[in-house]
């Protein structure tokens, strides 16, 4: 569909030549032959862009301009003059015209610059679907959890309710903070965020409120706080369970009544501005323990959003990997790596205590130290963290076989009652029996590889013990059972094998 252009001119034969030339290039046109009928079409019907004369009775042409930037702000405006100055251009141009061409106006100077505005404003637009889709799109994930949220973020990025976002560090708080601010009404004003837990206690009201020149030592200046920066707009307030008691009155106040005074100040100040806050705090637990006011709690939790921990949606991994491992190469300039499905396999079992700023360290560390182009199982494990997470220490190489500390009198008393002995089937050799193969080492495979094998034969021979009783293995290795069952599923084990 052609590009529409109002022409506005109060000169019947420019407005006539210029739309012939606009037409035979291939654009659509409308006519006005003052700025009161521009701004009429402007309202009625949508238009690309406007050729505006700076010179016409009634509402000149710079009066229209500013008429139309408070109508439509993004609509490039190209004025032109046959008495034009630079004082004019200048002011034209800090109205909000894109382009300032003198009469006569030569027909492919017109075309030049009617593309370059329109060219500049399609990538506006562009970058502002972008932003609008940031807040979402930047948060990876698309199983039961995710879902939840972005469900949530649809039905109340719209409202004016305020939101509390809790979970743990590293879990993505700030970015669904983002992706309500970017979802609602207030989208085209400033996102303001403030860490609670990181202002000492003494700074936070002036970092808040701001404050007046002279108001404490130090204060050689008038400072607006976030609360006016933040006008018409969001401020999040991250860690908002660290906030002294103290200033929690003062809080709670300016949300009752929108309005505050700066820190040595005494005119009050009427301010607009929806607060998100979140916590990595249970704050009914620090309600009961007088840390945190009640009446608080209830005007900031609306609506609450829980971001849960990677550890409880590990079907989002892969993607979020993926996503990390790309961005590290094209950042360090690595070419691009490759995940095994065993690397995959080792990486998806990682528990992440940080949530996804570990997962993006660990992914940006492994992009920057392995030769590639293929990620191995072995690069995955010498990437992890071991005793931590849901990894094991690593299993030390020796030459005599490793033996499991024995039950205690009372869990094997309690196995013993609750397992009934399977049939036919002969009594598991004792605890304290040698591993059936032993290790030695080997110089046709790695160190790892070899911790792999020991890790494998330590499993099978507590399997062989336990009679394949899985619960029974994991407790005697000091497993959780999700845990173990991830492991025999890294070294390739099922249940059953430790018969053959």
């Amino acid at each position: 569909m052609p590009a529409s252009v109002l022409i506005v001119d109060d000169e019947k034969n420019i407005l006539l030549t210029l739309s012939q030339s606009l037409q035979l290039a291939g654009y659509q046109t409308h006519l006005a032959a003052s700025g009161q009928v521009a701004l009429d079409v402007v309202s009625a019907r949508p238009v690309d862009a406007v050729l505006m004369d700076v010179k016409m009775p009634d509402m000149d042409g710079l009066t229209a301009l500013a008429r139309l930037t408070e109508l439509k702000p993004e609509l490039p405006v190209i004025m032109m003059s046959g008495h034009g100055t630079i004082d004019t251009a200048v002011k034209a141009t800090q109205l909000g015209a894109r382009d300032f061409l003198e009469k006569p106006i030569a027909r492919e100077r017109l075309l030049v610059a009617l593309r370059n505005v329109l060219k500049h404003q399609a990538a506006m637009e562009e970058l502002r679907e972008l932003r609008e889709q940031l807040g979402r799109y930047d948060m990876v994930g698309s199983g039961p959890a995710m879902q939840r949220i972005f469900s949530l973020i649809q039905r109340t990025a719209p409202s004016e309710g305020r939101v509390l976002i809790t979970g743990e560090n590293g879990t993505g708080k700030e970015l669904i903070a983002r992706a309500l601010h970017q979802h609602s009404r207030r989208k085209a004003n400033p996102f303001v965020k403030l860490n609670c837990a990181a202002v000492p206690h003494e700074l936070i009201e002036s970092e808040l409120f701001g404050h007046e020149k002279g108001a404490f030592t130090g204060a050689v200046s008038v400072r607006r706080g976030k609360f006016e920066l933040a006008h018409e707009g969001t401020l999040f307030l991250d860690e908002i369970g660290d906030m002294p008691p103290a200033m929690q009155a003062k809080l709670l106040r300016v949300l009752q009544e929108g309005e505050l005074e700066r820190v040595g100040g005494a005119e009050t100040l009427k301010v607009d501005v929806r607060v998100i806050a979140a916590t990595n705090k249970n704050l009914e637990k620090e309600i009961s323990a007088g840390r945190f006011r009640e009446d608080l709690y209830y005007r900031i939790n609306v609506v609450q959003i829980h971001s849960p921990p990677l550890r409880e949606r590990r079907e989002d991994l892969p993607d979020l990997i993926g996503t990390f491992l790309r961005e590290a190469c094209a950042k360090n300039g690595r070419r691009p790596l490759t995940l095994s499905p065993d690397a995959l396999s080792v990486m998806s079992a990682y528990d992440y205590p940080g949530n996804v700023r570990e997962l993006r360290n660990l992914v940006e560390r492994l992009a920057i130290l392995c030769e590639g182009p293929i990620v191995t199982r072995t690069d995955a494990l010498e990437l992890l963290p071991r005793g931590r997470g849901g990894v094991p220490p690593p299993v030390v190489e020796t030459s005599t076989a490793w033996t499991p500390p024995p039950p205690t009198l009372d869990s094997a008393v309690v196995a013993a009652a609750s397992t009934p002995a399977p049939a036919l089937v002969a009594p598991p050799p004792p605890l304290s029996a040698p591993v059936h193969a032993g290790f030695h080492p080997r110089a046709d495979k790695t160190f790892r590889e070899q911790v792999e094998d020991a890790e494998r034969e330590i499993i099978l021979y507590v399997l062989a013990h336990t009679h394949d009783n899985v619960t029974e293995a994991a407790r005697l290795l000091d497993l959780e059972r999700g845990h173990f069952y991830k492991k025999m599923k890294a070294l390739g084990l099922r249940r059953g094998q430790s018969e053959t």
